[in-house]
């Protein structure tokens, strides 16, 4: 069943972990695929495997934190793939690793907050006109436990989590009656390079990053048209339950 067949999906950070995962699970359920990453070896290698699936894609090398690079991102996949459907706003770091507050670089502190509240609200902000225009779209944000729950080490990544949280509900509020939802997504801990980064020593197992997606595909396609301003964990999602 392809619950997402010819739909625009835009993935940002969409070379390795989850974003990749999404990528490749919405063009086997029939999406043409918008993809970018900052580095481009990885992309590239994504690209051909979603076009090994028959995807129409769009896959481009650029730093979404950036407005330079989202408006060349958006303005060429509405121009090759149409207007987009889905925006999941994946793109993000983690920071110097481990570290107490206290002890936190200033560089790197503001760098991940502009980074990872940047990234979101900059293709948020230029892919929705079109939307409104066509009274339709769905903008996932992903978030974190660590954007509800304050914990110690995980620095300038989990308060850009909390300020992410913040901007999908004001936002969402914004866009009550225009037929465009956004809501939001913990992932819970997977087996990621970001992961890895944040536990270093982790001893338990993990989830993979394609494991848990219905709640993702639930969002992306016409069976969430009444969600908006929710938040949800991959991890519980159960098929047919909000």
């Amino acid at each position: 069943m392809n619950m997402l067949k010819n739909k625009v999906v835009m993935i940002t950070g969409a070379s390795k972990g989850l974003g990749k995962a999404l990528a490749l699970q919405c063009a086997r359920d029939g999406a043409k695929i918008a993809i970018c990453a900052r580095t481009s070896g990885p992309l590239q290698e994504i690209e051909k495997e979603l076009r090994g699936l028959g995807a129409e894609v769009v896959a481009l090398e650029a730093d979404v934190s950036d407005g330079g690079d989202v408006e060349r991102f958006v303005s060429v996949t509405e121009e090759v793939l149409g207007g987009i459907d889905v925006l999941f706003n994946n793109a993000s770091i983690f920071g110097p690793g481990p570290r107490l507050l206290a002890d936190y670089p200033e560089k790197e502190f503001l760098e991940v907050l502009r980074i990872n509240t940047m990234n979101p609200f900059l293709v948020t902000k230029r892919v929705l006109p079109g939307m409104i225009s066509r009274g339709r779209g769905s903008v996932i944000n992903i978030t974190s436990e660590a954007g509800r729950t304050g914990f110690a080490e995980w620095g300038a990544y989990g308060i850009s989590k909390f300020a992410v949280e913040g901007m999908t509900q004001t936002w969402a509020d914004e866009l009550r009656g225009t037929g465009v939802r956004m809501n939001m997504v913990d992932p819970g801990e997977m087996d990621t390079d970001m992961h890895e980064q944040a536990v270093p020593e982790c001893d338990y197992p993990l989830a993979g990053p394609g494991d848990h997606l219905d709640v993702f595909l639930y969002l992306a396609s016409d069976a969430s048209l009444n969600e908006n301003g929710s938040r949800f964990e991959a991890q519980g999602f159960k098929k047919g339950c909000s």
